[in-house]
């Protein structure tokens, strides 16, 4: 029986101790507290980006803030506290972007029906988690489409970051083109990519947020597109932080239109919403237990059940709330390398997301050059399966390479899956590799292939 760590009797830290067993873990209360501090310093540049993102809808920026803050803190304190795994949550980077450029840009519907779609996203992942159908889906979706859906959301959130800091433009005789690249706010944002990548490199822990904040101050002194202005403005000192606001919340909360979950086109949202949430969740999970050391032979771990459920319930929350799907970050491996073991790291965690409802005013200020280097890295970030894509097997490659291609280009994370897994059955099929090709997958081919002919008529 391996030795109780120093300062861990369960005497000592009583209800900390029952409720998240600290020495079963071989940890203690302050590398506990330090791995949440950890965690949180890597995730929260998405208090900035997710209301940069999701205000183009024509929702209140420092509504979303509020809401991407309360809605972290409750998703991440029932992972905490029910699941007791060192786990963050906040809104999804890839969901978000789902949610404010296909489902309200192109397919037009309001942020309200998108709202609606999110809260029913999460009410089937819980279903499908709690009966337990949603580990069947996983394993019968071939892995290389859950690889090339991965990168094209990460390619895609990229071009987001290239388009918003200006870098690429749009062009009628060749669809993009490179901007100008001598201007104000493209200079800032190559200047705040820089600034990040070194601080990603030199492992800084809170790299893009520290890059943010840091862009933006530089943003003070940077001319604006019109003259006399200044890409950031100053609020003066007291319009950095401020008492949250229930009437700015509220133009957010509960704000669901079910109604139009009903109207022709709304299920393919729906369906990109659930898919891409069970897989991004599990492909997470694998990493972040694998990392803790609990993977066992059936690729499962301890508590993994309440985790799922855990996540599920806290996309419901955040459509709730008013805010896109929320989902485990990848960055609770920060907190993970520097010790945490329990649902203690998760709860840390959630009251710093508290403490940020006072920052809502940075929603305003934080310019889009200044998140827009952050979005570029984490597109980058999210490249690592890139390397486990059997490429010398064509059947398996061409159609991951078109998940990753079609996203970018096509602006849809929808598109993506629906090229990928077609693709993927005919390929398999018409080379006599049919044996690969699962019923699941067949039957959302013959889906696809009916909602194409469906709105083309």
């Amino acid at each position: 029986m391996s030795a109780m760590p120093k300062n861990a009797s369960a005497p000592q830290y009583g209800w900390l101790e029952r409720t998240f067993a600290l020495a079963a873990s071989k940890t203690t209360v302050k590398t506990e507290l330090l791995a949440g501090l950890t965690t949180f310093m890597t995730m929260a540049y998405i208090l900035f980006v997710n209301p940069n993102i999701l205000s183009t809808t024509g929702m209140d920026a420092k509504a979303v803030l509020m809401a991407t803050a309360i809605a972290s803190a409750a998703a991440t304190l029932v992972m905490g506290l029910y699941a007791n795994l060192p786990f963050a949550l906040a809104p999804g980077m890839g969901m978000n972007a789902f949610f404010a450029f296909t489902a309200v840009g192109q397919m037009g519907i309001s942020w309200q029906v998108a709202l609606a779609a999110v809260v029913l996203d999460g009410a089937i992942c819980l279903v499908l988690t709690v009966l337990p159908i949603r580990e069947r889906i996983i394993r019968e979706i071939p892995m290389t489409i859950k690889l090339g859906v991965s990168i094209g959301i990460g390619l895609f959130i990229a071009f987001i970051g290239l388009q918003n800091a200006g870098i690429v433009i749009k062009n009628d005789a060749t669809a993009v083109a490179m901007g100008n690249l001598t201007s104000p706010g493209a200079l800032l944002s190559i200047g705040g990519l820089i600034l990040m990548a070194v601080l990603l490199s030199m492992k800084v822990k809170g790299a893009l947020v520290i890059g943010i904040l840091l862009t933006t101050i530089a943003g003070f002194f940077v001319p604006g597109a019109e003259a006399g202005t200044h890409v950031s403005t100053w609020p003066g000192w007291g319009g950095l932080v401020a008492m949250p606001s229930w009437e700015t919340f509220s133009t957010g909360f509960l704000q669901l239109d079910f109604k139009g979950l009903f109207e022709v086109g709304i299920w393919t949202i729906i369906f990109t919403f659930t898919f891409v949430d069970l897989f991004d969740t599990v492909g997470t999970f694998s990493g972040l237990a694998t990392r803790l050391g609990w993977i066992d032979k059936t690729g499962s771990f301890p508590r993994a059940g309440k985790g799922l459920i855990a996540d599920s319930t806290g996309s419901i929350i955040g459509g709730l709330l008013g805010t896109s799907s929320t989902t485990t970050y990848v960055e609770s491996a920060a907190g993970i390398a520097e010790g945490g073991r329990t649902g203690l790291t998760a709860v840390t965690v959630a009251v710093l997301f508290l403490f940020a409802l006072f920052l809502a005013p940075l929603a305003t200020i934080i310019p889009g050059q200044a998140t827009a280097p952050a979005l570029i890295l984490v597109g980058f970030l999210m490249l690592d399966p890139i390397r486990e894509i059997k490429l010398d097997d064509l059947t398996e490659a061409i159609p991951a390479f078109l998940a990753i291609i079609m996203m970018p280009l096509t602006y849809s994370i929808a598109n993506g899956l629906v090229w990928s897994i077609c693709t993927y059955a005919f390929l398999k099929t018409l080379t006599g590799k049919w044996k690969d090709v699962t019923i699941l997958t067949w039957i959302l081919t013959v889906l696809f292939i009916v909602s194409i002919i469906y709105k083309a008529i």
